[in-house]
């Protein structure tokens, strides 16, 4: 590793070197595996610690301004030692492998270009690949389902570099910390005490508590988003963030993060075309699950007897209703058609599907909901969560498909 300082003062170039440097070693220099000398049974090869300040060739003589996030040396040193090396590398062919071992050597570099990132508001070209041929990331089609009838049912996963997902390890663990305070209460992803059994446990804790008076029955509506963490407007989540109370200089660095993107579909030996993309977070990264609740954070239910709870792109709402008057729970729908209008979120009304949970004696028929001009499908049973749950509130289903999957899993054993 160069131990001169940097022969050039563009984040891009020098991160750009720093990568390609490790790429070139990895390639040439660094042997991939352990050979042992018949002689003396030594490695054939050996790492030898490096001096910290040999590294720091970002630093400079004057400390630097103070930051709202700054990322310290044992924190990127003790994310590469924990690196899982079966994690497929990223397009900058850097492995979590060489991370993972040279973590004492390569953690004081990447500490440095993390905290310039930070300061300058932008995040490097080979990071968020931008005009750099060589970097630029491929998005991976991976099926939804085991049959697929068209492009919907795949998922569009971006192969990212192992740096940036640690790099984006730090700015989410930040922003947890700012935002968990302000969160609505009814969004169970990435919040401490709350899970995805948290999530089923209150949904089925409102319908059960509510239908212990008479008359009263509920009904669920699954939304579904349309390629939700793609229709992220930057603009728009920039705001929500601020309002957050997350600094603007972080507000900054993720509008950066996430504009004039590159990329291009890779299925097999074929490529797409390049796209230019400044909407949305791609799939695959670390952030994209956070940012996309912290952009719905503002949808919420307004009325006591409905309840709209998220986890991520996942969005269920629930009318607790009496005496036929569903009034509220209608109207809850159309304040969220005309938010999700507000915010260039698309809801798919062919994906969306309602439960009714009704143990009156001989009710009359109910009129099916209208979303986008469209009846909305009613189901029997719907896996909300992981969870399969029945109208009838029953686990005889939900048994079934787990005693399914542990059998074919004992199979492979």
């Amino acid at each position: 590793m160069c131990t001169r300082k940097s022969t050039t003062n563009s984040l891009d170039e020098y991160t750009d070197t720093v990568s390609s440097y490790i790429y070139f070693c990895e390639d040439s220099i660094i042997p991939t595996c352990t050979r042992l000398l018949i002689s003396s049974s030594s490695s054939s090869y050996t790492f030898i610690p490096v001096s910290p300040t040999q590294l720091h060739i970002l630093a400079t003589p004057h400390p630097p301004p103070i930051t709202p996030l700054t990322i310290k040396e044992e924190e990127v040193n003790r994310l590469f030692k924990r690196l899982n090396t079966r994690k497929a590398t990223g397009r900058d062919s850097v492995s979590p492998s060489l991370l993972k071992h040279c973590a004492n050597q390569l953690s004081p570099v990447f500490t440095d270009i993390f905290n310039t990132s930070l300061k300058t508001c932008h995040v490097p070209a080979c990071f968020k690949p931008f005009l750099i041929p060589h970097w630029r990331p491929a998005i991976v089609p991976v099926p939804k389902k085991t049959k697929i009838t068209g492009l919907n049912d795949y998922r569009p996963v971006a192969v990212t570099s192992v740096v940036m997902k640690s790099f984006e390890r730090l700015v989410l663990s930040y922003l947890k910390d700012i935002t968990d305070p302000l969160l609505d209460p009814l969004q169970f992803a990435y919040r401490a005490d709350r899970s995805v059994d948290g999530a089923v446990n209150m949904a089925l804790h409102f319908i059960l508590q509510y239908l212990d008076s008479s008359g009263s029955y509920a009904r669920i509506l699954f939304v579904d988003f349309s390629s939700a963490f793609n229709t992220i407007v930057p603009a728009l989540l920039r705001d929500k963030l601020f309002q957050l109370n997350v600094p603007d200089s972080m507000c900054s660095w993720i509008t950066d993060f996430l504009t004039d993107r590159q990329q291009f579909v890779r299925l097999g030996t074929h490529v797409s075309d390049l796209q230019h993309i400044s909407t949305g977070s791609p799939q695959g990264c670390v952030l994209s699950p956070l940012l996309f609740s912290l952009y719905t954070n503002g949808c919420t239910s307004g009325h006591q007897s409905v309840k709209l709870l998220k986890f991520a792109d996942d969005t269920t709402l629930i009318g607790l209703i009496s005496d036929t008057d569903e009034s509220a729970y209608r109207g809850e729908i159309d304040r969220l058609v005309s938010w999700c209008s507000m915010n260039n979120l698309q809801l798919n009304s062919l994906k969306t599907v309602e439960m009714i949970v009704d143990f009156r004696k001989d009710p009359a028929p109910l009129p099916p909901v209208i979303l986008c001009d469209s009846p909305v499908t009613s189901v029997e049973s719907f896996r909300f969560l992981g969870t399969t749950i029945t109208k009838e509130l029953k686990w005889e289903q939900n048994i079934r498909s787990l005693t399914k999957k542990a059998q074919q899993r004992m199979y492979f054993l």
